[in-house]
């Protein structure tokens, strides 16, 4: 329970501060997918190891956003969250001046663990913010936010690579950082959690290791084979620690996760779908950039005008979905997107080297709107 009222009349500051944070992550992560062909040229490396750069960051955000939600929830989200925009926005820079390909892989997993602070507590801080029959509003314009970020971070990545270097793509973080930092310290409200709690540190710990020795595995996996012995050692890790975990949160009186929560269908028909669709769009998102500038022949500035096509259906949407869902319920509206994605993934199955960009953006839209 926390120990003070939220002020509902200072909602819109706390969506705007914690906006900051979003745009800051958002952007980024869209302005690395649309630089590897440019990283794998600048320096002179392998897509085997600049795919290490979009890689690393997401192993470490997957493998710390539980401990950090935790954390939020024992010392308060503020303070997590605005650490979170601090340790991202020095990752950012350290990224920007990485002298080689392996130093820029290094501090993107700094920049990981601040993203990891703010992912974890983000939505958290806006639902709070929000009185209960506007929530599905926010989290609606919240979804918004994130594809403002996702289109214009090909957009501007795509003019600082035809106009600069790739060294700016993660600078331009900087001043959104600097900005972010000082609205949430701010406007964000500084809600005291109650007392008494204790970190879980077993739990995180063998939880921290069989993530990392799961996404390890699947991902060493494709470059030299599931049936090599140090893959299904990795699998065996992946599970060996799963088991502890387990046992662990069942026994612990303040987990890391409480485990009744999967008893409620609700929560896990969400966390299936939820599941399923990011892996989808994560996938493309990654490999689209290559499409469209190997295959397709497009410059750097048209391919992050094209990628922003999702983004953009997404931003549109989200706000209207929300406020949607607050009249009709959930349920309708998941169905709707859900389908819309079948539809859109079924025609993206189509692409081909003859696609036009009218080709490309028709077949994209269902997926924004459906996402």
């Amino acid at each position: 329970m926390q120990q003070q009222t939220v002020d509902y009349g200072r909602k819109w500051y706390v969506m705007a501060a914690v906006a900051m944070g979003v745009l800051l992550a958002t952007i980024d992560g869209s302005i690395v997918n649309v630089a590897l062909p440019t990283l794998v040229r600048s320096f002179q490396a392998e897509f085997a190891v600049v795919e290490w750069v979009v890689l690393a960051y997401l192993l470490t955000v997957t493998a710390l956003l539980l401990s950090m939600g935790r954390l939020g929830d024992m010392v308060g989200k503020k303070p997590v969250y605005a650490t979170g925009l601090v340790v991202f926005t020095v990752g950012s820079v350290l990224c920007g001046l990485a002298p080689t390909v392996y130093w820029l892989i290094g501090f993107r997993v700094l920049q990981a663990v601040g993203a990891a602070m703010m992912m974890a507590l983000g939505v958290a801080i806006v639902t709070e913010a929000f009185p209960p029959s506007e929530r599905g509003k926010a989290l609606g314009i919240s979804g918004s936010l994130v594809s403002i970020g996702i289109v214009i971070g090909p957009v501007v990545g795509g003019m600082l690579l035809h106009a600069l270097s790739w060294h700016w793509i993660f600078l331009v973080n900087l001043p959104i950082g600097i900005l972010g930092v000082l609205m949430v310290a701010r406007f964000v409200p500084n809600l005291k959690p109650s007392g008494g709690q204790r970190f879980d540190y077993w739990g995180a710990l063998t939880l921290l290791v069989s993530l990392m020795a799961l996404l390890l595995a699947l991902t060493l996996g494709q470059d030299i084979g599931f049936d090599r012995l140090p893959i299904f050692l990795l699998f065996a890790v992946w599970l060996l620690f799963l088991g502890l975990f387990l046992a662990i949160e069942r026994k612990s009186n303040q987990p890391m996760i409480d485990l009744n929560l999967f008893q409620n269908r609700l929560f896990s028909i969400n966390l299936v779908t939820g599941f399923i669709s990011f892996v989808c769009i994560a996938g493309t998102i990654i490999l689209m950039p290559f499409f469209l500038e190997n295959v397709l022949g497009y410059d750097p500035r048209s391919v992050g005008v094209l990628l922003a096509v999702v983004p953009i259906a997404m931003g549109v949407t989200a706000p209207i979905a929300g406020s949607l869902s607050d009249r009709l319920g959930t349920r309708p509206i998941t169905v709707i997107g859900l389908s819309m994605l079948l539809v859109g993934y079924y025609a993206v199955g189509t692409l081909s080297t003859e696609t036009t960009a009218v080709g490309y953006v028709l077949r994209f839209l269902p997926v924004g709107i459906g996402m």
